[in-house]
């Protein structure tokens, strides 16, 4: 099916009555400028699901499901993305609009376009590239790959690139290939409200093809020293959903056919570096973490996954859910743990080479085995407190067992690496709440807490319209939040591919606990009071905050450069800069 215009999405957005369309599935009862009611989404006898009709949000702070009022019909109706958009357009009287102009039902002028599209991206691809391997504008990229220790041949064979600074440059090259203005208009390769700039810039490009070849999607990477988001993603689109699409499945999968067997890194240079090595069926996820849809899609050709995921704490999160996304979807997985105490596979392969890669990768270890040795590390087994907690934690992972050998089986394998009694751990996995695909992820994620700059950046995402403004004035830098970066980062992203509005902003949130704990306030309503000059005080303080710590460096510069007899200037050039920042700081 055509796409629909996010002209057509936006103008759902703000005509939808959310307390109508919510009211048609649960009674709400108006509490101040919230509406409650008891949730859907699980059995409660005390009202813990509210929604706010200004953001249009909803969340349950019951079970903790949450998002925008689109997110509850598709979940509630089991219907996907545009049968809403087309469910609640029709409810509230909008016209329906498709890009291209195309109407329901031109599916064959769709395939058409598609195949139009993709054969773009295929110039373009070869564009970057030719910038990449063969301009002045590339030359900082290709010294900055050969320092990740990458081979001319994974250049090519990744078809990598660079996309320029200029970025009205591929609108007039394509335009002088004869491509008309309409055409690229709609190629998701620029801005919609600038439509002759490039969505990409200053960033190494590494194309993204589906497993038949075709160019789908880029992904961006900023180079060291640039500022912004580090990875830029194409947006979305008919043909490409970062959740159903692997990088370098068309360069790996005649190999996992072969092997039966598929390594599954984080990212793109994780990806190219393993492939160096000799690992030549390797994949990554799209900036997601890994999917029940990318699970399914592997499961076609591989009969085990095994997992390089970075060793920091990240990482390893996010490396316990996908074993079970991967035992859910009956694919059996392993884990690299032999990473050279390094990082990832590109660290390894800038730091030690090829074999000493290729060597990390060889023996993964069970699934199983891992988490065992990842929860004797989590938590203190020596106390019975802290024994529960590892044993709880393997339950999820029990739950995925269908065979009741195999749980048998397993069952044993935890009492005995936690010296606990079999039938004690049967009895507590068996007392566990039902149902059992409402448990909680394995661990309990470090809570967030309010704090002045998240509360900040939370304001400004729900009044969109001010952050230009906002991020003139303060950078990612000048925060020290990292939720309240992950807000500022996905804002970013929104300015940038042109898509505001709550629906565009909360997929771009990278983390799941940021995600909810936003949707969590924003139910709430005092962050649509007076938001213009709540957002110019939470400026003025971060600008306070940052002028102080510049001046406190300073004030150590001067007592050093006070005895610097060789560099006299140095002390009134310092002084300045000081009575500067104090005037500064005065003024605010």
């Amino acid at each position: 099916m055509t796409r629909i215009a996010q002209s057509t999405i936006q103008e759902l957005h703000e005509r939808l009555d959310a307390v109508a369309v919510v009211g048609d599935y649960v009674r709400l009862e108006q509490r101040g400028g919230r509406y409650v009611g008891l949730c859907p989404f699980h059995h409660e006898k005390t009202p813990s699901f509210m929604v706010n009709p200004d953001a249009k949000l909803y969340h349950c702070f019951g079970c903790g499901k949450g998002g925008t009022v689109l997110n509850f019909v598709m979940e509630m109706d089991k219907l996907n993305f545009p049968e809403t958009v087309e469910l609640l357009a029709k409810r509230f009287a909008i016209p329906i609009v498709y890009e291209g102009g195309y109407q329901r039902g031109a599916e064959s002028h769709n395939d058409k376009r598609v195949s139009e599209i993709t054969e773009l991206y295929s110039r373009v691809a070869k564009s970057f590239h030719y910038f990449l391997m063969e301009r002045p504008e590339g030359r900082a990229a290709l010294r900055y790959l050969a320092s990740r220790k990458l081979s001319q041949e994974m250049l090519e064979k990744f078809r990598l690139g660079y996309a320029p600074a200029e970025r009205r440059w591929l609108f007039s090259f394509l335009v002088k290939k004869g491509y008309s203005e309409e055409f690229l208009t709609g190629s998701r390769l620029f801005a919609e409200k600038y439509p002759r700039t490039s969505f990409f810039s200053k960033r190494l490009i590494f194309p993204i093809a589906d497993r038949y070849g075709k160019t789908i999607a880029f992904g961006g990477r900023l180079l060291p020293g640039e500022t912004g988001p580090k990875y830029l993603n194409s947006p979305e689109s008919d043909f490409y959903k970062k959740g159903q699409t692997l990088f370098a499945i068309d360069i790996a999968l005649a190999q996992i056919r072969q092997s039966k067997a598929v390594y599954v890194a984080e990212g793109y240079m994780d990806v190219i570096a393993l492939h160096q090595a000799g690992v030549s069926n390797a994949v990554a996820p799209l900036g997601t973490a890994f999917t029940d849809e990318q699970a399914k899609l592997l499961r076609r050709w591989a009969e085990r996954v095994n997992f390089v995921f970075d060793t920091d704490e990240a990482g390893q999160r996010a490396l316990e859910k996908a074993v079970i996304t991967c035992r859910k979807n009956d694919l059996a997985c392993a884990v690299v743990m032999n990473m050279a105490n390094m990082k990832d596979p590109a660290d390894i392969l800038k730091e030690a080479g090829e074999e000493a890669l290729r060597n990390a990768v060889q023996n993964p270890v069970p699934d199983l085995d891992y988490l065992l040795l990842r929860y004797k590390k989590l938590f203190d087994v020596s106390n019975s407190e802290g024994k529960t907690k590892a044993v709880s934690a393997l339950f999820p992972y029990l739950e995925t067992l269908d065979s009741e050998v195999a749980r048998d089986a397993t069952l044993s394998r935890i009492a005995e690496a936690f010296n606990s009694d079999r039938d004690a751990i049967r009895v507590d996995f068996d007392r566990k709440p039902a149902p059992r695909q409402a448990r909680p992820v394995l661990q309990k994620a470090r809570p967030i807490t309010m704090d002045a700059e998240l509360y900040l950046l939370i304001a400004v995402a729900l009044n969109q319209r001010l952050f230009p403004e906002f991020r003139a004035q303060v950078s990612l830098n000048d925060l020290e939040s990292s939720a309240a970066k992950d807000l500022f980062i996905a804002l970013e992203e929104c300015l940038m591919s042109d898509e505001f509005g709550i629906d565009d902003f909360l997929p771009r949130i990278e983390s799941d606990e940021v995600r909810n704990f936003f949707v969590a306030q924003a139910v709430l309503t005092q962050f649509f009071a007076k938001p213009e000059q709540l957002i110019a005080d939470g400026v003025r303080e971060i600008k306070r905050r940052c002028l102080k710590k510049q001046r406190e460096k300073l004030i150590v510069e001067l007592h050093i450069a006070k005895n610097q007899v060789e560099t006299p200037n140095l002390y009134e050039d310092i002084l300045a800069k000081k009575k500067y920042i104090d005037d500064e700081l005065q003024r605010i």
